[in-house]
């Protein structure tokens, strides 16, 4: 009989949220001493979690529930007309697959992005170090999507191969191509990426219906959300 394994559990102290001003939020965390895998992570992201480097965790908060764990199952996708358009222009876009090893280019379009966009934050100003911190693991399998112009990169979308799914983990692009909707077109890829390789589902971290930063996830339908531990669609 196979032995079950014993996974601890930690609580972080409660903080601001980010996403909404007026909650506190709390993170559970999965012991970082446990040893790591991708077939245990897989099993983790099915039930919620999620990484931020090496750090597996899922909101935990007593008085919200508004972060609701999202994936898109892949076969049943359709496009709408909007994401459609997207795909029609951005169709002189060519995509290259990496693997997680440290790339200065991107580093160099990473720090641009959260300098224009978070310039006020705690993410401005990165380092390597913390950028290598927050995106690659050293037990996964993570892939770094190039997304080109000639030889211009424009955009990273950074994913974690799963056993049955992607995990898209964050993207990052020139922030001078806010028309070209990178983000939106990188989610497109991940979804035709994820059928290419006979995979379920494209899980898509937490979608937040308030906050409008996140509530662009509810954009690509049907969209599942992990709720009363169990997936339906939303």
């Amino acid at each position: 009989m196979q032995k079950t394994q014993q996974i601890l559990l930690y609580a972080s102290h409660p903080e601001p949220c980010n996403y909404l001003p007026e909650e506190s939020c709390i993170n559970r965390f999965i012991d970082p001493n446990l040893d790591m895998n991708q077939r245990l992570y897989s099993q983790l992201v099915a039930q919620g979690f999620r990484r931020s480097g090496n750090m597996v965790y899922q909101p935990y908060c007593d008085e919200c529930q508004a972060c609701l764990p999202a994936r898109i199952p892949v076969n049943q996708f359709q496009p709408n007309r909007s994401q459609r358009r997207n795909q029609k222009s951005n169709q002189d876009i060519s995509v290259t697959v990496k693997n997680s090893d440290f790339c200065e280019e991107h580093f160099q379009l990473y720090a641009r992005y959260l300098n224009s966009r978070h310039g006020d934050g705690s993410m401005a100003n990165p380092t390597s170090e913390s950028y290598q911190q927050f995106l690659i693991t050293d037990w996964g399998e993570t892939l770094f999507v190039e997304f080109r112009l000639g030889e211009r990169l424009l955009a990273v979308a950074v994913t974690d191969q799963l056993n049955n799914g992607l995990s898209a983990v964050y993207t990052f692009f020139d922030p001078e191509e806010g028309k070209r909707a990178l983000g939106k077109f990188a989610i497109l890829w991940q979804i035709q990426h994820a059928r290419r390789l006979g995979l379920e589902h494209l899980y898509l971290g937490y979608w937040i219906k308030e906050c409008r930063k996140m509530s662009y996830k509810g954009d690509y339908q049907p969209v599942e959300i992990f709720q009363q531990k169990q997936w339906q669609i939303a």
